[in-house]
């Protein structure tokens, strides 16, 4: 075999080589480019799904809100932590309150109460809510259940019911202010890191977890706690009057929580039953038409994703004002 003839055999290799190499190249290309095409479309369509059940989730709410019956108890679900952007916020609370008060067939509200509580503001305003609706609407009674828990701000709002419902095992009580933070001025020591703050008062930064506490801070911190909590123990006995056994049990305002049936011979229930108990035996209207406002799946999704990420971490690290549990 000639050295010319090797040498172009050689070359042809080498071409063929290069030729399979692009051919490779381009497949590559193609299945990434094929892929982001696949992705963006599947994205497009989950938008589009996403959309739609938000568009067509309030008729769909406003169906399960109706009834065929003359009359119907009104059910409304408070659920969770009782907060301004959460399920369980006054907005929230006090927007299917007014519905269910303003439907002429509602015969008796039900508040199907599964919290830890929450803020007292948003607290107060549903029971506020609760108080204004009854002196409106004197016929309607308010009704409230408490299932598996119903503690602090969760109970400030079961108080303004006409009477309160439990079972023997749930959890009722807990009437007691708390504000937690931390302290990481000796981790900073340790690690050799200085904290610089600047304010314009005295006490701005009173709360700074990054700092000492001061004595006279925490004292003042303490006052405001304890207003809170005396505004928490004046609505409840508002609300439950001489139901409560305060005379022999002057522990129900420590922020001790109960059993169900504990908690009915504190006087912090009425009696031990269920939604659909109180529905057919008390109220007398066994239709249970639920008006619990919801989310649509669009922002719950969106919160499952972590969009409240830095809220959570503010609560973890307690940059919040007191809370009812």
């Amino acid at each position: 075999m000639s050295d010319e003839w090797k040498a172009s055999a050689a070359g042809g290799d080498e071409k063929a080589w290069k030729l399979l190499e692009k051919t490779l190249q381009a497949g590559v290309v193609e299945q990434r480019r094929a892929r982001r095409w696949g992705i963006f479309f599947k994205l497009l369509a989950f938008a589009y799904l996403f959309g739609a059940l938000a568009l067509f989730s309030p008729a769909l709410k406003l169906g399960k809100a109706s009834s065929m019956a003359e009359s119907h108890t009104a059910l409304i679900e408070i659920r969770g932590a009782i907060m301004a952007d959460e399920e369980a916020s006054a907005d929230n609370i006090v927007g299917s309150l007014r519905a269910a008060f303003e439907d002429k067939k509602t015969k008796g509200v039900v508040l199907r109460i599964n919290s830890p509580g929450g803020s007292p503001v948003q607290s107060g305003y549903v029971y506020d809510e609760i108080k204004r609706l009854r002196g409106e609407h004197p016929d309607i009674k308010v009704y409230a259940v408490i299932s598996d828990l119903g503690a602090s701000g969760a109970y400030y709002i079961a108080s303004a019911a006409d009477e309160i419902y439990a079972d023997k095992a749930s959890l009722v009580g807990s009437i007691g202010v708390t504000a937690a933070t931390f302290g990481f001025v000796g981790v900073m020591e340790k690690v050799g890191v200085d904290r610089r703050v600047y304010t314009s008062g005295e006490h701005k930064a009173f709360l700074d977890p990054f700092q000492p506490p001061k004595e006279e801070e925490t004292r003042f911190w303490q006052s405001v706690l304890e207003t809170t909590h005396k505004q928490f123990i004046e609505s409840v006995k508002k609300g439950r009057g001489d139901r409560l056994k305060v005379d022999q049990h002057p522990e129900l305002f420590s922020g001790l929580i109960w059993s169900g049936e504990q908690a009915l011979e504190l006087g912090l229930v009425d009696a031990l039953g269920s939604s659909s108990y109180v529905a057919r035996e008390v109220i007398g209207a066994k239709e249970i038409v639920d008006y619990t406002r919801e989310e649509n799946p669009f922002d719950r999704f969106t919160k499952k994703l972590g969009t409240s990420v830095a809220e959570r971490l503010a609560l973890w690290m307690g940059f919040q004002g007191p809370v009812l549990r």
